[in-house]
């Protein structure tokens, strides 16, 4: 198992976690929005129109409404990247992070219109009459690639478990637990019970109960985080200055926070802002697909305001929050992730120039820093270290208060501990002690600095449990899509089965291996999309002038 994690985790530092990936995913977009003269500013308006339904077709082919399979949609992409991706992309990149969100939104409204238009238009009925769409359908009748939709429809389906069942499940347990205190499997159980007779219901049902969930949790999220913002109003203005102001010279140092460069911030503010909305992917326009309509750009036009609510709205109010709260600079009690922690030869102290601008360089992966890993022995009586020259940095921050404990038995721990380049090598010991915070702890800290109180952190796990439920359902469509493509009507029900009963495991099992290889699916997905979508620009720009002709045939006044 470790050496699969590990060969995942080296292949998706060659695919979604290269440097080049996100420049081809904005590259995509911007080209598009260019080719097609912004549609995303030019049709804004008629988007929200087509989605009232004011356009409608009575005997228009398709399961769902528009605004159903928007919701659907939405529900797949507004999840845990709104409340933990946000925090996360700021607490690595600072605020410019937010602006790189922004402008990967803005770009990916035009994708997702491409993509979501050639999936529905490439649409077919399957055998028990509904709709089946996506990027396999246009790879397989329009591009004659049959190889690349198989490898697309695989990927989705090992997507579907591992960015929309597994982890989302694994937080949700988690996030109950600490909250409200219950037993994860109760948790997964009881959700899993709620799952199966969602999905189990097809399209119809999936679609009814999101387009009910999702303004209801957008409307709890909204609330709470207007809560904070006004509770923190004079650090609105501030806190727009700050993000817009540190774009092309990087987030200076801030309390605890020791700063980030220019790349390190467009690198996670665009990788971020992906997770967020999935644009480009090709996971949405499989619930696009099932939307009533005669006219393909049409469902393209509704599929434009995704990345707008999803990021634009959603996770503005989320950075706000964050940063006029001011706890994303604040260091807080916290037990450390091994992940996040690392021990630097040398003590370096927070409140000196030169310390702050030696862990900025060797943070920020600036070529020939100075800060060394350290090796050699920390002696610990009662929990605490006793020697010296090193320094524990947690969470991109120097750790203050650390305490070292046993893990099995929670007490104070006492003995040597050998430290290899940086990493400790005893698997009980615990670290616990002040740094920063990050992902949906930082979130939850933020929610309870506004009018609500400590009653905001509620709001938070309320907030994700609605918002990763909804993604686990939205997700099991786009696997019993990938799956009807693959092997048929039949293979839907096994699938759906298996699904359910993989929803309740994880929310007592560790999921890292699935983290994994699904970081390599996604990519697996987003590539071959956007290749399709390139090699059909021509026919997108066309369908797009045939979509007006007639429309204004239809409308003339308008």
């Amino acid at each position: 198992m470790e050496s699969l994690h590990s060969f995942l985790n080296m292949l998706d530092g060659h695919l979604g976690g290269a440097f080049w990936f996100p420049y081809v995913l904005l590259g995509v977009g911007l080209f598009f929005t260019i080719y097609l003269k912004f549609p995303q500013v030019r049709y804004f308006k008629h988007a929200w129109k087509v989605v009232t339904g004011k356009y409608d077709r009575k005997g228009a082919p398709g399961d769902t409404t528009h605004f159903r399979a928007l919701a659907t949609a939405l529900s797949g992409t507004v999840g845990t990247g709104n409340i933990s991706g946000v925090a996360f992309a700021i607490y690595l990149g600072g605020p410019a992070a937010l602006f790189w969100m922004w402008a990967t939104a803005f770009l990916g409204m035009t994708t997702k219109f491409v993509e979501v238009t050639l999936s529905h238009k490439y649409r077919v009925q399957t055998e028990d009459g509904t709709m089946a769409g996506g990027p396999m359908y246009y790879m397989d009748r329009r591009l004659n690639m049959k190889w690349l939709a198989v490898a697309f429809a695989i990927a989705t389906v090992i997507s579907s478990f591992g960015t929309g069942n597994l982890p989302q499940s694994n937080g949700i347990a988690s996030s109950i637990e600490a909250t409200f205190g219950f037993e994860p499997w109760i948790v997964g159980s009881v959700l899993g019970i709620f799952l199966a007779l969602v999905i189990l219901g097809g399209i119809q049902r999936i679609a009814a109960v999101t387009s009910k969930i999702v303004p209801f949790m957008a409307v709890l999220y909204v609330i709470g985080a207007f809560a904070v913002i006004f509770a923190n109003l004079e650090n609105i203005g501030p806190a727009f200055a700050s993000i817009v102001g540190d774009i092309f010279t990087g987030s200076s140092a801030a309390g605890g926070f020791l700063g980030a460069t220019i790349a390190y911030a467009f690198n996670r503010g665009v990788n971020r802002g992906l997770f967020s909305n999935e644009a480009g992917q090709g996971s949405a326009p499989i619930a696009h697909a099932a939307a009533k309509a005669d006219e393909p750009v049409s469902e393209g036009m509704v599929s434009i305001l995704e990345p707008f609510i999803d990021t634009i709205m959603i996770c503005t109010l989320t950075g706000l929050v964050i940063l006029s709260s001011g706890v994303w600079q604040e260091k807080h009690q916290n037990t450390f992730e091994r992940a996040s922690l690392t021990i630097v030869a040398g003590e370096y102290q927070q409140d000196v120039d030169a310390d702050r601008h030696a862990l900025f360089e060797f943070l920020n992966e600036v070529d020939g820093h100075s800060v060394e890993p350290f090796n050699g022995t920390i002696e610990v009586v009662n929990g605490k270290a006793v020697s010296d020259g090193f320094t524990i940095i947690h969470a991109r921050s120097i750790a203050e208060d650390v305490r070292f404990s046993v893990a099995t038995e929670e007490d104070p721990y006492t003995g040597t501990l050998k430290i290899t380049q940086g990493n400790l090598e005893k698997d009980n010991i615990v670290l616990s002690g002040k740094s920063l915070v990050h992902s949906a702890a930082l979130t939850t800290i933020a929610f309870t600095r506004g009018f609500f109180g400590d009653f905001g952190q509620y709001i938070v796990s309320i907030g994700l449990l609605l918002f990763a439920f909804s993604t686990a359902i939205a997700w099991s469509y786009y696997g019993d899509r990938a799956m009807t493509y693959l092997l048929g009507p039949r293979s839907v029900m096994p699938y759906r089965v298996i699904y359910v009963a993989g929803f309740v495991w994880a929310s007592f099992s560790d999921t890292e291996l699935v983290w994994a290889l699904a970081s390599v699916a996604i990519v697996v997905m987003t590539l071959p999309n956007l290749f399709g979508i390139m090699m059909l620009r021509k026919e997108m720009k066309a369908s797009v002038a045939t979509y007006w002709e007639d429309f204004h045939k239809q409308h003339p006044k308008e």
